[in-house]
């Protein structure tokens, strides 16, 4: 289960570092600057991350108490 986890993390990890240098695209003039995609889908990203990982505990803790 642990490995699954951290290979999960891993990917995670990568698709964050990776989504930094993303740009939108556009054809305005050269004065308007690049509008950045992932600052707030970084954060949702986070959010989802940390939320999935309470959920997950909260169901170790679950089954933890079911099997006592």
């Amino acid at each position: 289960m642990k490995t699954k986890l951290y290979k999960l993390i891993g990917i995670m990890s990568l698709l964050m570092v990776l989504s930094l240098p993303v740009k939108a695209q556009d054809d305005f003039d050269p004065p308007e600057d690049d509008i950045p995609v992932d600052g707030g889908l970084t954060l949702l990203l986070a959010a989802g991350v940390g939320y999935g990982a309470k959920k997950l505990r909260d169901n170790r803790k679950k089954q933890q108490e079911k099997e006592a």
